[in-house]
């Protein structure tokens, strides 16, 4: 376990992706290492170990907390909550994307529906949070009327913020969109892809990157009632010392009730522009 003092809002920040792309570590290589990093400096920062359900009985009895991302969509939610329990293993979240695009809030009505008998068979507990990734675009009314439906059941969303492709990468717009989306309807949202560096910069893919502190700033101010534009503008801030200075002015702990992580396939990356920011001390 860390023996050195995490600010509150660092804390279970980075989902530890690392068999994700780009990154394709080896599922037991990835676990071990996430398992020595419960007893680094800077093991708070670390949150769950995402895998995919079907690597859920490679990993029969393992002590790692897990968020376990559904590759079959809302079918699969009660077999692998069985499954998962039958081999004790333990799943503290569950991800489930969007998989009907002419039907959204249909498609989410039934992720609703196979959570809650999921949880009223006694397979996934009531405390595991479900996120329900939305597709990757600006908000449609179809997107915003699943997102009701996941609000209203208490899931969670996520939102995919990069990928391995130009079009993976959503403009700061609707991201802010995203954000307001969630805010409006005080429901948390994760991240996912693309948020391994603290500051908005032109990743060596020549793609733009979104950053994970400006995404927690950007939540922030959007709570504070900021207007659309200047959310985006923050969003889009480049300068590394502006963007730690205004981490270090606003109660970003409070944002973190609403972004609560992010998942990225290297968790040193974030370590080092934190520290390199100096918003961790260095152990």
């Amino acid at each position: 376990m860390s023996t050195h003092p995490l600010p509150a809002v660092w804390a279970g920040l980075v989902d530890d992706a690392a068999i994700f792309p780009p990154g394709n570590a080896p599922l037991h290589d990835a676990s071990a290492a996430h398992a020595e990093r419960r007893h680094t400096p800077y093991a708070g920062l670390v949150g769950t170990f995402v895998v995919r359900d079907t690597d859920v009985p490679l990993l029969r009895g393992t002590p790692l907390a897990l968020s376990v991302v559904s590759t079959g969509g809302a079918g699969q939610v009660a077999g692998v909550a069985s499954l998962a329990r039958k081999l004790h293993v333990a799943v503290e979240g569950l991800e489930i994307a969007l998989r009907d695009p002419d039907d959204l809030p249909g498609n989410a009505r039934r992720v609703v529906a196979a959570v809650d008998a999921a949880r009223a068979d006694g397979v996934l507990d009531d405390h595991v949070p479900v996120y329900v990734e939305l597709p990757g675009a600006e908000p449609s009314a179809g997107w915003l009327a699943a997102a009701d439906e996941v609000a209203a059941a208490e899931l969670r969303l996520k939102f995919r913020t990069g990928g391995q492709e130009a079009r993976a990468y959503p403009p700061a717009a609707t991201v802010a969109a995203w954000i307001d989306a969630a805010l409006d309807r005080e429901t948390p949202f994760k991240c996912t892809a693309g948020l391994h560096r603290a500051v908005r910069h032109t990743g060596d893919d020549g793609f733009d990157h979104h950053g994970f502190v400006n995404v927690l700033l950007a939540t922030r101010r959007a709570f504070d009632g900021a207007p659309a534009g200047d959310v985006v503008a923050v969003l889009e801030e480049r300068d590394a010392i502006a963007v730690a200075s205004a981490a270090m002015s606003e109660d970003l702990a409070g944002a973190r009730r609403w972004f609560t992580s992010f998942g990225s396939c290297s968790v040193d990356e974030p370590l080092d522009d934190l520290i390199a920011l100096g918003l961790l001390e260095k152990p």
